[in-house]
């Protein structure tokens, strides 16, 4: 028999006589030559001994195949019996492929484009795309994607037509692949070593793959003979028998001995147990009846891999400190147990797979691997075979140190497996896959648990996520997650998982460990140092590994035949959120100053709820829980809506940027639908069963804004600073309008809710049809109702959208076509509650303004300046009527009343859209009143308790009429109301606590309390009182609520009682209200006094837009439109104020001119307020906050034009937001940009204009320059006198001189340092040089190189500074020089090693290096410490020359191209005044003396020295400029 380096005849007659006999009598002996000649040809020594060993073997192996026929004719003639049912091409990662929705079954299905052309897609919904992982042509499979997609080679129904295979054709492959495929394993084995400290050697790893290259090429090429080649294939990847044989042979030889025992190394650790599970596996429960999962509570700290036993047990023994660990384990009535035990593998598809996995999936394998999936049996086996080794791919990815890559390679594989729901479903059912996903994720997360610090830190058992960990910054859980989420999407997989009991609870378990993550602890002193950039990481991981997989199993939830499934998620969840409020150790009353954005069990709880009551007409209140679990329910989610409100008043501006960034993220069109929609309607739920005072007072509990709830003009806020009040009750009154408006969840249809978020996106700005399709809310699951860029997309888009065609601008570019509102949308469809709500920066509200605006002027609707348009809603579902009890709650009214009465009478913190929300919330409860009341009772009625209660009901209707005369209010006792006699009668500030018997205790406390929300007493010993009231109390007794203070005890401020006379309405103040917005008294007149059919139809579209008037007519007459008594009210009231005299007919021409009038009037009115107000507001503060010399004199931004004020200026730090003085030990600094110049050297006497230089003899630099004028002119004071004095007589820097430029914005020395730091470990490609100094400013992003010392304001200097008296010039004189004497020595302040010192060394370090080293150095003697002095002045003479050019000439009245707080000329004065005061002036050579003559010069006989540069012969500027700079700083104008 031939050798192995037998040349290519040979082999092909070896071949041939070897097939011969297989086919005759002597098939056995032959079948025994073949096995000798593939193990000489294929051993691991053959094959690793270089590319012609393996090239030798490769050609062996095709002229066995072939039967020593030419090999391209055996590959035809193979091909000519592939039945080709299926396309199965196999693409890697960045190939253009196609995705037809319109055909596709599952919404991974994707076609090649070879399949995609020859199929029927026109009018299809499809796209064509850049692949990411690497995917595989669906062609042909019936259970991906529809048959009338198929193209026309794979349309054919079967394989009928296509001839059997002959026996002889593949016969020496049954025989010659078994050993080719064992060699393979061999090399695998025998390459593999297993790392040291689980780091795998990536060098050895790559060389064995390359080297095993050609072979894998092989069989991927056999792969592509078709179908007849792949069934051979099939048979002996699967075939065990093969296996068997061919292992048995181990221990004959040493080589494969020596491989087998790596192999069974590399075995260890496949399984999902961890040492300590081997531990406690006798622990687990067994029984019958028990589901697939056992679920045990294990104390327990985290147990990697890679840990060893002893790590485990001190990590068991310090469990308390770590929290429960709920750990979860298949038990023993599982089918499948291979996945917590080391895996056992019964064939070589099985152990191929392994290698595949434990090298990291080289890419060649997987093709491979993919390429056989056309063969349906090897399908089916190997998506067994995958689940098999699910955990150890989990195990293999996590310490992966390319996870992307593999990742990708992961999902490229079983996108293919689990998008055929067939396939999925029998995999499901006989290999437990839900189970063995389930728990793998599980593991997965349980290596990166910490203990959670939410609501109690000390002694909180739950735990979450660790948000910085690898495993979640990276995404490495997606590839599982998205498995997960592909085969949830098949109705069979997800019915199973619904109706597992077990399973929904592991699952719950897997969630609640996302519950809480990335917790938020508001900074209250110091600017956080470091700002983490976790939340990433936490939205991703909160969207894909919680939301998705949500959104696939409501996706399934339909019909009113699934009902069983959304009770058995809705009673887990409930479970996990009652074990999680006792993990945190909740009671009722949130932690302050903590939040979360991630609650994905409260979020499951909504979306199940909402789909029970929308699609499967479930009963709501058989699936809530009782009361006291829906007030802890509504708690978190209610707190996130007031720290959204928090952090946009910057309140959380000490946490750094990324606070915003978590608020932005949380209502972003990507995940709104996930996040904050579900809270909110979460929140609805609650408000709809709880009782509405306890509700809406804790909503302004929340807000931290009950101190401002108070009807006297003064008050005391212990939560909250005065700054953030207003911002805060804005957010408080837009979330109740947002909670009451909303209908998302609460009776809209898909189209609906399609059309409300399209019209909302449209009027923010005019969209591109792309931008509008991201930034629609889309529903995460691929098979939901309605999709963006399905058909209902389009049509809704057509209808509420014109398209504006591209159009070319005249520089040459294109402008994108963009979708417009249509008009009649701006006049019904606007709704400004919508828009606040999908609203990421807060400017999109204002531009939808600015936009309507602009369409009712063009429109000819309304000329002024509109308010929101109020728009009637859709109409609850009955499901949720009890949401309508809020509008019609005491509370809310009390708040209402309270409000209006407030603007009226112009109290502080309170806005325009403090008015707009209060208005908008009346209307909406006269929009959702009950059932029309009786007039005469209620008001008999209400009558005789008006003493006792703010109103007599809790109907908005007829409360909007009850007169309130008198309330006692808490005040300071410095309030103006303190003066007032008590009357015998009053209602109290809260509301009156005599209803109730059992309330008697609390009278003297209640009767003589502040604030609307003092009612009664702590909500916590009413908590159990609320749940179990019976209903006739219900409706009498008003719910309990205090604030509750967060501050000390001895803080709260001295308060005392005071009546206040009020004698007010709802009604009557909004009346009093129209005419303070008009500007002139008796400004409203009933307009069914003139028309009595505006009662029967009270839609009239001049209502529909307008202002403020507008709006409060509209309401007055809704109000009388449904009660008679209102009317009269309402007339009655206007009687008063005004004889009921029509007003007399204007005509259009006139109102417009005194409409604009009115306007102007108005606007001055406005502005003087304003100014009156900040001036009031900066005086107080003054008066408190500084040490205030001169409180009249004018505070002053600059140095050079105004006097500057005694009192310490304030700064705001643009990093960490803290206002405050620069001090000594924590200065503050200007941003400023140090830059060499050379601008004033080319300024020249002459008006001659310049030219370019034609000749040689011409030059381009004339001598006429400023720079070249005074260059002469100090060398030739240099030539006659003496070196030192002409330096003092002259400036430089014409040339070179160091310009200093500030964007205004100023911080902390030491938040610049801290900023810096932050940079330099930024790995963002920057277009600046840190190591050099620069940056670019926080705030307004403009380049800078340094920073500014600011000097502190009261500095000891100002001593040395004495009045203005009337003293001779003699002694001023001798004052100045007296100042003088003291050069030489550091002031007092800076004498020591302060930070200031430090920094201003620093900045002059700075300036110095800005220019070259000739620009700096003038004098004869080299390093002359006159060539400092004269630098130092020089920079400002240079600063000021400049500053000069900007201003146009003027320094007085500087020109609009330097605004004043731009200018840094004082911060730089004080710099180098400090600096040239180290230097001391010979007495004898004081340049002031000389000015002033004070000494007669001695020195007049001739000397052998150089004599000094007379007086006349000095630069004044500069002379001037050295006076200023070494007097003490800063200097101020003469009274």
């Amino acid at each position: 028999m031939a050798g192995t380096g037998a040349s290519g005849q040979d082999k092909q007659e070896t071949a041939k006589r070897l097939k011969t006999e297989l086919g005759g009598e002597s098939g056995t002996a032959a079948a025994g030559h073949l096995r000798a000649l593939l193990e000489r040809v294929l051993a691991p020594a053959a094959g690793t001994g270089g590319g012609e060993a393996a090239a030798e073997a490769l050609e062996w192996c095709r002229c066995l195949l072939s039967g020593g026929e030419p090999w391209d004719s055996f590959v035809q003639a193979v091909r000519a019996y592939d039945p080709a049912t299926l396309c199965g091409l196999v693409w890697t990662a960045n190939f253009v492929a196609y995705r037809c929705r319109t055909c596709g079954i599952s919404p991974c299905m994707s076609l090649c484009a070879e399949c995609f052309h020859q199929g029927e897609h026109a009018g299809h919904d499809y796209n064509m795309f850049r692949s990411q992982a690497g995917g595989a042509c669906d062609c042909g499979d019936s259970n991906v994607m529809r048959e009338a997609g198929f193209c026309k080679r794979h349309r054919i129904k079967s394989n009928s037509n296509v001839p059997c295979v002959p026996k002889d054709l593949l016969m020496m492959s049954e025989l010659v692949l078994p050993q080719f495929i064992f060699s393979l394993i061999q090399h695998l084995r025998e390459g593999y070593n297993e790392p040291a400290l689980d780091l795998p050697s990536e060098k050895d790893l790559h060389k064995i793959l390359q080297v095993l290259e050609p072979h894998v090429s092989f069989l991927e090429d056999l792969t592509k003979m078709g179908g007849a080649m792949r069934s051979v294939l099939t048979q002996v990847l699967t075939s065990q028998q093969f296996y068997k044989d061919l292992s048995s042979g181990v221990g004959e030889n040493a080589c494969a001995k020596k491989s087998h025992e790596k192999y069974l190394i590399a075995l260890k650790g496949s399984g999902l147990a961890f040492p300590e599970d081997k531990i406690a596996c006798g622990m687990q429960e067994q029984g019958a009846g028990t589901s697939t999962l056992a679920v045990q509570g294990l104390a327990g700290a985290t147990a990697t891999s890679g840990q060893g036993d002893s790590s485990d047990e001190e990590d068991q023994d310090g469990s308390q400190g770590v929290g429960k660990r709920k750990r979860v384990k298949l038990s023993s009535t599982t089918k499948d147990q291979s996945i917590m035990d080391v895996l056992k593998h019964k064939c070589f598809l099985e152990e191929l797979l392994f290698w595949t996995i434990k090298y990291e999936f080289p890419q060649k394998m997987v093709t491979f691997l993919l390429n056989m999936l056309p063969d349906q049996d090897y399908k089916i086996a190997f998506t067994k075979t995958f689940v098999q080794h699910y955990a150890f791919i989990m195990k293999t990815l996590k310490k992966s140190h390319e996870s992307d890559t593999m990742s990708n390679r992961i999902v490229h594989i079983s996108v293919q497996l689990f998008s055929n729901e067939e396939l999925a479903r029998q995999v499901t059912e006989e290999c437990q896959l839900l189970d063995i996903m389930v728990t793998v994720l599980l593991y997965m997360m349980e290596s990166c648990l910490i203990k959670s610090e939410l609501q109690d830190e000390e002694n909180s058992l739950h735990v979450v996520v660790n948000c910085g960990e690898a495993l979640l910054k990276n995404n490495t859980y997606w590839p599982l997650v998205s498995d997960f989420i592909n085969i949830l999407s098949h109705q069979s997989v997800a019915k199973k998982f619904l109706e597992d009991h077990g399973l929904l609870v592991t699952w719950m378990n897997f969630v609640s460990f996302f519950q809480g993550m990335n917790l938020n602890k508001r900074e209250l002193n110091e600017h956080v140092e470091f700002e983490s950039q976790t939340y990433y990481a936490a939205f991703a991981a909160e969207l894909e590994a919680c939301a998705q997989p949500m959104w696939g199993l409501l996706s399934h939830c339909k019909v009113r035949e699934t009902q069983e499934y959304t009770r058995n998620v809705v009673r887990y969840c409930l479970e996990a959120l009652q074990d999680w409020f006792d993990a945190i150790n909740f009671v009722d009353e949130p932690a302050p100053n903590q939040v979360t954005f991630h609650l994905p069990l409260h979020r499951y709880f909504a979306m199940f709820l909402s789909k029970a009551v929308k699609c499967q007409e479930l009963d709501l209140d058989t699936i809530l829980p009782d009361q006291e679990m829906l007030m802890k329910l509504m708690i978190h989610p209610l707190q996130i809506q007031a720290s959204l409100s928090e952090i946009h008043s910057n309140m959380w501006v000490r946490n750094g940027l990324q606070i915003k960034g978590q608020a932005m993220t949380y209502v972003q069109s990507h995940f709104c639908n996930s996040m904050i929609d579900p809270d909110i309607y979460l929140l609805q739920v609650c408000a709809s069963r709880l009782d509405p005072d306890y509700f809406i007072s804790s909503v302004f509990e929340r807000f931290k804004v009950v101190d401002l709830l108070t009807m006297a003009s003064q008050h005391q806020n212990t939560v909250l600073d005065s700054e953030h009040e207003r911002s805060m009750l804005e957010g408080a009154l837009t979330f109740l309008v947002l909670l009451l408006s909303l209908r998302l969840h609460l009776g809209m249809t898909d189209d609906e809710i399609l059309r409300a978020e399209m019209v909302a996106q449209l009027c923010m700005n005019d969209r591109t049809h792309s931008s509008l399709l991201d930034l629609i809310p889309e529903n995460p699951n691929p098979k939901s109702g309605i999709i963006p860029g399905s058909l209902s997309f389009e049509s809704v888009l057509s209808a509420v959208a014109d398209f504006k065609a591209p159009v070319f601008e005249p520089g040459g570019s294109m402008q994108q076509g963009m979708y417009t509102p249509k008009g009649e949308v701006w006049d019904k469809e606007f709704d400004p509650v919508m828009v606040i709500l999908r609203t990421v920066y807060r400017r999109d509200v204002q531009s939808a303004m600015d936009r309507y605006t602009a369409f009712l002027k063009q429109s000819g609707k309304f000329p002024g300046n509109p308010w929101p348009p109020y728009k009637k809603r859709t109409p609850l579902h009955p499901s949720y009527k009890g949401l309508i009890k809020l509008l019609h709650c005491k509370t809310l009214h009390i708040v209402l009343f309270t409000l209006l009465y407030k603007i009226l009478m112009d109290h502080q913190n309170l806005s325009e859209h403090v008015l707009c929300m209060v208005l908008y919330l009346i209307e909406l409860g006269l929009e959702n009143s009950p059932e029309q009341e009786s007039d005469e009772e209620e008001s008999a009625g209400g009558q005789e308790r008006c003493h006792d209660s703010w109103f007599p009901g809790s109907n908005l209707v007829s409360n909007m009429r009850h007169f309130i005369n008198y309330v006692r209010v808490r005040v300071p006792e410095t309030a103006p109301e303190v003066k007032r006699e008590p009357p015998a009668s009053t209602s109290s500030d809260g509301l009156a606590s005599s209803q109730s018997s059992r309330r008697k205790s609390l009278q003297r406390e209640n009767s003589g309390t502040a604030q609307v929300f003092s009612l009664v007493a702590e909500r916590r010993k009413k908590f159990q009182e609320i749940i179990n009231r019976n209903t006739s109390e219900a409706n009498q007794v008003v719910r309990p609520k205090t604030s509750m203070k967060w501050s000390a005890p001895g803080a709260t401020p001295q308060l005392t009682t005071a009546i206040l006379e009020v004698k007010e309405s709802i009604l009557s103040l909004l009346i009093k209200l129209h005419h303070k917005l008009s500007g002139k008294q008796n400004s409203y007149y009933p307009p069914w006094l003139d028309d009595v059919d505006v009662l029967i139809h009270p839609e009239i579209p001049r209502y529909s837009h307008g202002d403020g008037m507008t709006a409060v007519e509209r309401i007055l007459l809704k109000a009388a439109v449904q009660s008679r008594l209102n009317k009269r009210i309402i007339e009655e009231i206007c009687r008063k104020v005004t004889p009921p005299v029509p007003p007399k007919k204007i005509s259009s021409a006139e109102k417009k001119t005194l409409d604009k009038e009115e306007r102007r009037q108005k606007a001055r009115e406005r502005q003087q307020k304003l100014l009156a107000e900040f001036a009031s507001r900066q005086k107080s503060f003054m008066e408190t906050a500084m040490d205030v010399e001169s409180p009249e004199a004018d505070i002053a931004m600059e140095v050079a034009t105004s006097e500057q004020h005694v009192s310490e200026a304030i700064y705001d730090c643009v990093i960490c937001g803290q206002s405050g003085p620069s001090t000594e030990d924590r200065p503050t600094g200007l941003v400023v940009l140090l830059q060499a110049s050379s601008v004033l050297g080319q300024c020249r006497n002459s008006t001659e204009p310049k030219r370019l230089p034609t000749t040689e003899e011409e030059q381009i630099y004339p001598w006429d320059t400023c720079a070249a004028l005074h260059d002469v002119r100090l060398t030739t004071l240099q030539r006659y006198f003496r070196d030192s004095s002409c330096l003092q007589a002259v400036s430089i820097g014409w040339e070179g001189g160091v310009y200093v430029q500030t964007c205004g914005h100023t911080l902390h020395i030491d938040c610049h340092k801290s900023y810096m730091e932050s940079l330099r470990n930024d790995q963002v490609l920057q277009g600046f040089s840190v190591d050099k100094g620069e940056f670019t400013c926080p705030l307004c992003r403009q380049f800078a190189n340094s920073v500014l010392p600011c000097y502190p304001g009261n500095n000891v200097e100002r001593s040395l500074w004495q009045s203005h008296s009337n003293k001779c010039m003699q002694d001023l004189v001798q004052e100045v020089e007296d100042l003088q004497e003291q050069l030489g020595t550091f002031p007092v302040s800076i004498s020591s090693e302060t930070n200031l010192s430090k920094e201003m060394e620093s900045v002059m370090k700075d300036i110095k290096s800005t220019t070259q080293k000739k620009y700096t150095d003038y004098s004869k003697t080299l390093g002359s410490p006159d060539n400092d002095f004269l630098f130092m002045y020089s920079v400002a003479r240079t600063n000021l020359e400049l500053e000069l050019v900007h201003r146009g000439g003027n320094l007085c009245s500087g020109g609009a191209s330097t605004a004043g707080k731009r200018s840094c000329l004082n911060q730089l004065f004080h710099v180098l005044a400090m600096h040239m005061r180290l230097y001391s002036i010979d007495s004898a050579y004081n340049p002031w003396r000389k000015l002033t003559q004070t000494i007669q010069d001695k020195n007049s006989e001739i000397s052998e020295e150089l004599p000094e540069v007379p007086v006349l012969y000095r630069d004044v500027s500069s002379l001037l400029l050295i006076q200023i700079l070494t007097m003490p700083q800063p200097l101020h104008k003469g009274c």
